[in-house]
């Protein structure tokens, strides 16, 4: 503060403790509080319930619940000393400070200017607004945004309500702890990192943000690996903000056996959306580690980069891309690179346009199998999807009473090599290798009558047209006919009419809906059923979901023809008691014309579906949810002739504070036809148990009943409170098809609130845990 000013401010603050000393003898009973203009702008106010003004050695002196408020700071104290001379103002017993920016700072002692921004302070306590906490035997303030304190512990974690002198959860003492306002950071020399109150780490410099920050460069805790190719590893990862909209993350690996994994990822903010550009590298120290003859163990200098990006036109465009590059085919998968690290790794772009009652997607899709095998030709057998256009519609008015909805779809792709599945029963195959291309446009139109008695009516008309650009190599050993070059077109037209019958019954526990549904559609044959490219059609799981779907099949490749009728029955119960009950049942009729679902196809999607035989398997789903928690929920297909369990799913549930746990059990029986010769069942747990506020444990089992085998195990704890979360957790994993492929690890994780997080496996934890 300039001498001028400092001046001035001395002596309107003696004429006001001077004024308030002639007072305080009319006042000391009571208290007094005063204020007087200290500079322009800003105001003194005193508050003691004595004030003595000593004249000759020009000193004021309140005592007894002093409070003074000043230029945003407030103070309370038994004892304040205000000497005009040296203009120091020092204060003593149970002193409470609190700064504008809302830190709070204690001592038993405190000597300061009087504008409050230097001075000496012992016996100090200081709590920020984010409830860290910082103590220590003295302290000196220098120029306001400075704090100084000599022999202090940090810690982010609340005294214990019962016994406050006991150690807080984690602390770290330091010789020296500097709180830089400028530099909003809070560092810490010649530190002890304590736990419980027992060291655990000593760190020379450990510099954190302080409360006011979000984002702060600097070092971040380092982390920790053990793998078997790599050895073990430890990462020092640097944080820089280098503007206010874009930050990145250098990270230096050091592996035992491999040497340094240089990793940086940038990150930018703009108006319309983000951008994160990464790139990774390594020279392989010890290639000669991995098995031989992998693309691990054929490369010394191995890299990647990878770019993605999210960004917002306007309220309903949005556009963006995630793209990786690489190397060799495995390289981010064995060094684990986060976010990339997937056995198979999408890249794709897209365009997309929401609107009130449309909506347009156009995306490109280009997918990295990162395998080690340099053999292995499944990235060669991925379709390179660009594009795939996505368009729907629904009238905004209502056409002939009824609504109107259009569905248009554009999908390009293209293979080097054909995908052919060697496990059903004829070789199968999920993709051709070639170019297909089709254009499929749809309409459909529904109108609602509803008759006196309540029963409703629902016709429904819709028109499909395919065209289909092939130039794509025929399938070996495929019976049945197929178009595989040139120009190949498909239509379909519908007519249904959906009845339904819904009955409210009301009694003195609950309401209940029963609804009896009926549909017939009446269609002609499915064109070159099975005979042509089958890419979004494949998979196919006919149960009560899909029951009074007009096309059951899961994409556009494969149109369901023929004269179809499909009979169920609907209920929902709410009672009184806060039972909820949900139930579905039914059945689906092939009446005429050729079954979709009996034709052969490139991979057989209709075979052992329940759907193949002009009379269907029965299919049904039920829920039950209780008011104490347990929730009941199963799915069934039944064999229409033998009654036979074909399929089933079934959940019991249980949720509360203290207890989350579910059981499941599956069963599918063998589909030789459509891929899977053996019949399977399993049973999955997850159990996880809140044993009080801070601990919790949890566990997951699955077992293959037919191998007789715990193909998934684990066990895990976690400790969480306000200032830190521990996690441990241990997994078993167990391929049966190939016994070599067993896989146990251990992922902890040790987050300090304020300071970060310590891993060591953690990928695994958050796996085991989601």
């Amino acid at each position: 503060m300039a001498a001028k000013d400092r001046k001035s401010i001395s002596m309107r603050m003696a004429r006001l403790m001077s004024g308030a000393a002639l007072c305080s003898y009319l006042l000391v009973a009571s208290g007094a509080a005063l204020a007087q203009d200290v500079k322009s702008g800003e105001k003194l106010l005193l508050s003691a319930d004595e004030v003595v003004y000593n004249r000759d050695a020009e000193i004021v002196t309140a005592t007894g619940a002093v409070q003074i408020h000043y230029n945003g700071y407030r103070m309370v104290a038994q004892r304040v000393d205000y000497n005009q001379k040296t203009g120091r103002v020092s204060a003593s017993g149970h002193i409470e400070m609190v700064e504008p920016d809302g830190n709070r700072v204690y001592a038993e002692n405190l000597d300061v200017t009087d504008n409050f921004a230097n001075g000496f302070l012992n016996s100090l306590r200081v709590e920020t607004t984010d409830n860290t906490r910082i103590a220590a035997e003295s302290g000196e303030r220098i120029d306001a945004d400075t704090m100084v304190l000599n022999n202090g512990t940090y810690t982010a974690c609340l005294p214990c309500a019962t016994n406050p002198q006991r150690a807080p959860l984690w602390q770290v003492k330091a010789e020296r702890v500097i709180q830089n306002g400028k530099e909003q950071t809070i560092r810490l020399e010649k530190a002890r990192i304590e736990v419980f109150g027992v060291p655990i780490a000593f760190v020379p410099v450990l510099e954190v943000p302080d409360q006011t920050v979000k984002r702060k460069s600097g070092f971040l805790f380092p982390r920790m690996s053990m793998t078997e190719n790599l050895g073990f590893g430890a990462s020092i990862p640097y944080y820089w903000a280098f503007s206010n909209t874009a930050d990145a993350t250098f990270t230096v690996t050091g592996y035992s056996t491999q040497g340094a994994l240089l990793e940086g990822e940038v990150r930018q903010r703009f108006d319309m959306g983000e951008h994160t550009f990464r790139v990774a590298g390594i020279s392989q120290l010890n290639k000669d580690q991995f098995t031989a003859n992998t693309s691990d163990s054929e490369k010394d200098l191995r890299v990647l980069a990878s770019s993605k990006a999210d960004f917002h036109i306007n309220p309903r465009w949005a556009f963006g891309w995630d793209a990786m590059v690489q190397s060799d085919n495995n390289f981010a998968r064995t060094y684990d690179i986060q976010g990339l690290n997937q056995t198979v790794h999408t890249n794709q772009a897209y365009l997309t346009g929401i609107g009130k009652r449309n909506y347009f997607d156009v995306r490109g899709y280009y997918f990295d199998v990162q395998d080690a095998d340099t053999k292995n030709t499944a990235e060669k057998q991925q379709a390179i999807a660009a594009p795939v256009i996505d368009y729907h519609y629904v009238a905004p008015e209502a056409v002939a009473g009824g609504e109107l909805s259009a569905n248009v779809n554009f999908t390009n792709i293209s293979r080097t090599d054909a995908d052919i599945n060697a496990a059903l029963s004829k070789n199968g195959y999920r993709g051709l290798s070639g170019v297909n291309a089709r254009l499929t446009s749809e309409v459909e139109w529904k109108r609602t009558y509803a008759t006196p008695q309540g029963l409703l009516f629902t016709p429904i008309l819709a028109a499909r047209g395919d065209l289909h650009g092939l130039d794509v190599n025929a399938p070996v050993g495929y019976t049945g006919s197929f178009e595989n070059d040139g120009f190949a077109t498909r239509y379909m037209l519908t007519a249904g009419l959906e009845a339904r019958y819904p009955l409210l019954v009301a009694t003195g526990y609950g309401s209940h809906i029963f609804e009896p549904i009926a549909q017939i559609f009446a269609r002609p044959n499915e064109v070159n059923a099975g005979g042509l490219p089958n890419e979004d059609a494949q998979s196919f799981v006919f149960d009560a979901t899909n029951l009074f779907d007009r096309d059951k099949f899961s994409g556009y490749d494969r149109i369901e023809g023929g004269t179809r009728a499909n009979v169920g029955f609907r209920y929902t119960g709410s009672l009184d008691n806060g039972f909820t009950l949900k139930a579905i049942a039914g059945q689906s009729y092939q009446i005429a014309g050729l079954n979709s679902f009996a034709t052969d196809d490139l991979v057989n999607a209709g075979a052992n579906s329940g759907l193949e035989d002009n009379v269907s398997d029965y299919v049904a789903m039920a829920g039950l949810d209780m008011p104490n928690g347990i929730s009941l929920s199963g799915s069934v297909r039944i064999d229409k002739d033998d009654y036979d369990l074909n399929r089933a799913d079934t959940t019991v549930a249980y949720t509360a504070r203290a207890l989350q746990t579910s059981l499941t059990y599956t069963r599918i029986n063998a589909q030789p036809e459509y891929g899977d010769k053996n019949d399977n069942d399993i049973i999955q747990n997850s159990t996880s148990v809140r044993l009080n506020d801070n601990w919790s444990v949890f566990g997951a089992v699955t077992w293959d009943i037919n191998a007789d085998v715990l193909t998934r195990r684990g066990l895990g704890f976690s400790y969480t409170d306000e200032c830190m979360i521990f996690s441990m957790a241990f997994t078993d994993t167990r391929d049966v098809g190939n016994e070599k492929a067993n896989d146990w690890s251990i992922g902890a994780r040790l987050s300090f609130r304020t300071l970060g997080d310590v891993d060591l496996g953690a990928d695994t934890f958050d796996t085991f845990t989601e």
